[in-house]
Formats: structure tokens, C-alpha cells, sequence
């Protein structure tokens, strides 16, 4: 047989197929993906429908579609499809809080076919416009603000107030005036800009956190009042003031590195397994100067009161070590814990370091 001769049976073969695989499709739809193109959010669901018409020789039933998101909706013809006559499938997608590209499938099973049918929807969310409201959504009297929280971030020990903007706004039709009075630390002072904001107006809070005058290191929180000219209580506004001070090394030639204190731990996990709840267990970790001047430990501090830390000795020569007793109290506590203490020090590679203490607590087990 010649190659002509083989290129005619094989396109035979495959028409034989095609037709035969054409034939078997009982329903048979108009398409099976469907592009939403650009959806506006603020528009809400959108809606297509997949038609088909039942090629068979019975009614068809669509006993089921599946969604394969919450964010789509389907429906479907509820009476059976008798042949020749046309049924559908609708998909709503929600385009709510979903910016961006979606690919969808509705997985459909019906009567003429034990193996299911998918079909597809797609588009791209553009997201809704935010107002000023939606951006500072935290009321507070007559202004607002994104958070009651005021987080700082990481702030250094320089000896300089680390300053950070928040905005506010004035949600009302009159004036707001700050006044030139609050209630907080030493450490944290608030100001204004503008100190009179106008009706429906942005403006700046201003927090001014000097790290070395808290004398603290890790995470902190303060509590700030400040005061308006509106009546009654809304004049007074009260805000948290997060922050995580990191000590401040200025910058150091390789040399001074290699010369600077270095705090090396033994370990920095201990598991206690299987504990009691009804008496405090303890461990020891090892703390050794491995650089070539004196380190000094400045502070630990727990992420629980039910785990403490005790020092024996806070100032180590080169070479020289320490313990530290961790102890944690199982009292009130179920299942499984995992609890850190973080020990900070003058080695300005790694300024603070983190132990961690773990167990199972066996209450009524």
C-alpha cells in the first residue's frame, strides 16, 4: 500500500470517530465556556445561561450541577428535556470582595450519561471604587480612622522619636478641632495636621515614640487619649499605640563585629511532653558569650504569663556561660502549648534571640 493510499484510510478512520463521537453527544450546547469579559464589582452577580437541545431519543433529566466556588450559583431546567426541545443552565457568579481573573466550572450530571459534563465561566473583576468611608471605616465621634490600634512598627533605641502618619477624617458638616491636650507615657506624643480639620476633610495623627525614654525592648502597648472640641464624651478618644523596640547599634566595620559580643544558645526547644495540670514544670537552656567582649543580657521577656524566666547571671566575660530556668505553669491550660521567651542582648548580629518551650497538657485525658 502506498503513502497516499494510507493517508486516505487514516482520514477515513478518523471521520468514522469523529461522527460516531458526535452522535454519542445526546446534549448538545451552544458553547461550553462562556467570558464574562470585565465584571464592575459595584454592579453585583452576573448572570449567563448555557443552552443545549437534546439530540437523543429520550427525555433527558438533569439530575444535578455543582458549583465549583461559593461564589457561583447555579440553576438549571428542573423538568425533563424531551427530545429535541432545548434546555438550559445558568451560573451566576458574585463578584463580591473578588477582584481580579476568575475561572469557574459548573460540573453537571444528567440521565444520558453516567460520566458528568463541565462547563466554564471566566471573566475579571474590576473592584469597586473604596470612599473615604470604606478606607477609615473605625468611628470615633465626629472623626474617623482605619484602626483604634496606632501600630508603630519596629522603632530603634536611637535616642531620635520615631514618627509615623495616620489618616483621619471628618465625617461630619462642621468643624473639628484637636485640642492641645491629651493623657499619655512620657515616651508618645500625638499632634495634628491640621489642628482644625474641616468639614469632610483628611487630615494627619502624628505619633512621635521615643524608644530609649520607654526603656523597653520587644513588643509594647500604651494606651493615648486625646481630645476634641465636640460635647459630652465623644470629645474624648482613646487609641492603642503598638510598637516592637529593637535596641540601636550604629554601623560597624567587620572588625568591630568580630570583636563585638555574640550570644550562642545550647538549644533553643524544649519539649516537656506529657505534662500534668496541676504542677509548674521547669527546664534549663544555656547561655554562652562567644565573642570577645563582655555581653550583657538586657532583658527576656515571655509571650505568656504562664511561662517565666530566671537568669543567673545577666553580664558574661568572652567564653564564659550561664542558665536560665524557664517555668511553665499548666494551670488553667488544655491540649497542646507552645510558649517563647526572647532574650535580648547587646551581640548586635542577633540583638534578640528566642527559646521555646512546648508540651501536651493531660487534663481529663
Amino acid at each position: 500500500m502506498n503513502l497516499k493510499s494510507i493517508f486516505f484510510v487514516f482520514v477515513g478512520v478518523l471521520s468514522i470517530n469523529l461522527l460516531k463521537a458526535q452522535q454519542a453527544e445526546t446534549l448538545v450546547f451552544s458553547e461550553k465556556t462562556f467570558d464574562f469579559g470585565t465584571v464592575k464589582e459595584e454592579d453585583g452577580p452576573v448572570i449567563h445561561e448555557f443552552s443545549f437541545i437534546n439530540k437523543g431519543l429520550e427525555p433527558v433529566s438533569i439530575l444535578s450541577v455543582k458549583a465549583s466556588c461559593g461564589c457561583t450559583t447555579p440553576d438549571w431546567s428542573k423538568e425533563p428535556v424531551k427530545p429535541g426541545e432545548t434546555g438550559y443552565i445558568q451560573a451566576q457568579y458574585n463578584p463580591r470582595n473578588r477582584p481580579g481573573q476568575f475561572n469557574k466550572s459548573l460540573t453537571v450530571t444528567t440521565s444520558a450519561d453516567a460520566a458528568p459534563l463541565r462547563l466554564y465561566i471566566r471573566g475579571n473583576v474590576v473592584p469597586q471604587p473604596k470612599s473615604l468611608e470604606d478606607d477609615l471605616p473605625t468611628e470615633m465621634g465626629a472623626i474617623r480612622v482605619k484602626y483604634r490600634s496606632l501600630n508603630m512598627g519596629k522603632v530603634e533605641t536611637s535616642g531620635e522619636p520615631t514618627v509615623k502618619e495616620f489618616e483621619v477624617y471628618n465625617a461630619t458638616d462642621k468643624p473639628v478641632t484637636f485640642l492641645d491636650k491629651q493623657d499619655a507615657p512620657a515616651h508618645i506624643k500625638l499632634t495634628f495636621e491640621p489642628m482644625e480639620l474641616g468639614p469632610k476633610s483628611k487630615g494627619l495623627i502624628k505619633v512621635h515614640y521615643d524608644a530609649k525614654a520607654k526603656n523597653d525592648l520587644g513588643f509594647c502597648s500604651d494606651n493615648v487619649k486625646f481630645f476634641t472640641n465636640e460635647e459630652g464624651p465623644e470629645a474624648v478618644k482613646s487609641v492603642s499605640v503598638y510598637a516592637t523596640i529593637e535596641e540601636h547599634f550604629p554601623p560597624m566595620t567587620q572588625e568591630e563585629l568580630e570583636k563585638a559580643p555574640r550570644l550562642k544558645l545550647g538549644e533553643n526547644v524544649h519539649d516537656f511532653g506529657k505534662i500534668g495540670g496541676d504542677k509548674a514544670v521547669s527546664t534549663t537552656f544555656i547561655l554562652t558569650n562567644t565573642g570577645q567582649t563582655p555581653l550583657e543580657v538586657r532583658q527576656t521577656k515571655s509571650n505568656c504569663t504562664c511561662a517565666t524566666s530566671k537568669l543567673k547571671k545577666s553580664k558574661l566575660k568572652p567564653g564564659e556561660s550561664t542558665e536560665m530556668e524557664v517555668t511553665f505553669n499548666p494551670e488553667g491550660r488544655r491540649g497542646n502549648q507552645q510558649k517563647s521567651i526572647t532574650i535580648y542582648s547587646n551581640d548586635p548580629r542577633h540583638s534578640a534571640q528566642r527559646v521555646t518551650i512546648k508540651g501536651y497538657i493531660t487534663v481529663g485525658d
